[in-house]
């Protein structure tokens, strides 16, 4: 589920060390943080083919290493593993999902390796689990990260600029298409704003837009995102519409439509989650969510938990 926030979007292992971490090391200009995201959920699919299951969402362990060089300047380094695939015997180990190292200089941070590309922290989609037939944007439909990647950020204050750039890496283990990314997000008191660009593979290219509001206890966002494949005269467009509100301190509540439309076909689904945390523990979360789209009529019911630290 992405993020739904009206602060700028920042990288934790970059910018800022989220308060989640446990830090297991701190002394001597070194700084050694270990954080962890796990869900395990229960879900039902209307789906004849599929009985219930147990499904394991995210099982990740994400290592960060800082050194102070001091001058305002820090070299940073990122290892995350996730084990969900080993968790459904879906392979025998670990994978990894994001190995890289950097250095940061003020608000301005650069890195290089396997990481999400830029065009990842696009959009406002707030569901648990993607409705059938869709995604999240035309980004993550596109390509939203690689094993070459070279990516800038830099915290100006109210504007946040990252630029992304995946290598093709031709005749080596990691060859694949190459990508160039832009995204840029700003915020005006309650109103963020944010845009992204990418150029995929030298044929095709997207673009998105988007827009959240907080009306104090309401939350409302919209972004909408095309692709131009080149060779094709279809453009494939997703739109996304989210209202999320607090009922009270610790339960949220988020409702959203997404449509995806390629020009042949058409796939409308909409999903209600409700999101509970515990007073004393506020990362630790029970949720619920339902979920229906008309590709293939499937519709979805899952509860689950989630421990963050």
């Amino acid at each position: 589920m992405k993020k739904i926030a009206l602060t700028l979007a920042l990288s934790t292992a970059v910018f800022a060390q989220t308060s989640t971490a446990a830090t297991l090391y701190d002394g001597d200009g070194l700084t050694y943080k270990l954080k962890g995201d796990w869900q395990i959920q229960l879900r039902d699919s209307a789906s004849e083919s599929k009985d219930p299951d147990v499904e394991f969402d995210d099982l990740e362990l994400k290592n960060t290493v800082t050194y102070d060089l001091g001058n305002n300047l820090q070299a940073f380094g990122q290892l995350d593993f996730s084990f969900d695939k080993a968790a459904e015997n879906q392979q025998s180990g670990d994978k990894l999902e994001e190995a890289y190292m950097g250095l940061k200089y003020d608000g301005v941070a650069f890195r290089v390796g396997k990481m999400n590309t830029s065009g990842d922290e696009f959009g406002v989609e707030a569901a648990y689990e993607k409705p059938a037939g869709t995604n999240e944007d035309q980004f993550e439909a596109m390509v939203d990260a690689g094993d070459d990647v070279l990516r800038v950020d830099a915290d100006f204050d109210i504007v946040y600029l990252s630029v992304s750039h995946e290598l093709e890496s031709t005749g080596n283990t990691s060859q694949g298409d190459a990508s160039t990314d832009l995204y840029v997000s700003t915020n005006f008191d309650a109103l963020a704003l944010a845009a992204a660009y990418q150029i995929y593979d030298n044929n095709s290219d997207s673009w998105g837009v988007s827009a959240q509001y907080d009306a104090g206890f309401v939350n409302l966002g919209a972004d909408y995102s095309v692709s131009d494949i080149d060779g094709s005269d279809l453009d494939e467009t997703t739109y996304n519409l989210v209202i999320r509100f607090e009922a009270s301190q610790t339960t949220d509540f988020a409702l959203g439509y997404v449509n995806v439309d390629d020009e042949i076909e058409k796939v409308d689904a909409w999903y209600a989650n409700v999101s509970y945390r515990f007073p004393s523990q506020k990362n630790v979360t029970l949720f619920a969510e339902i979920s229906d789209s008309d590709a293939g009529d499937e519709s979805d019911i899952l509860a689950g938990m989630q421990i963050k630290f």
